[in-house]
């Protein structure tokens, strides 16, 4: 599956990892839905999805908490590139 393909699903797939599962509901405009797969979660990985989702929030000081979990800085670009490049490391 790629990025495009990813965007066209009108539900997300039953194999989809919880961190994927994150990226589908934002893209799909559920920000509760999406926070609620990765927020009891404890993996670098869901931490990278947890920040960019308070980032996207606007709780910068709580996304910089995650960001530092996960061992990366915030990203300085926009929020639609950090999704696409979480969801091309994820696919």
């Amino acid at each position: 599956m790629n990025v495009q393909q990813f965007k066209r699903l009108e539900q997300p797939d039953p194999s989809f990892s919880p961190e994927l599962l994150a990226l589908w509901w934002d893209f799909h405009g559920n920000w509760d839905m999406a926070h609620s797969q990765v927020d009891h979660l404890s993996g670098k990985l869901s931490a990278r999805v947890h920040a960019y989702l308070h980032r996207k929030e606007g709780d910068l000081w709580n996304a910089d908490y995650w960001y530092r979990i996960a061992g990366e800085e915030r990203p300085t670009y926009s929020l639609d590139r950090e999704w696409e490049e979480l969801l091309e490391r994820l696919l």
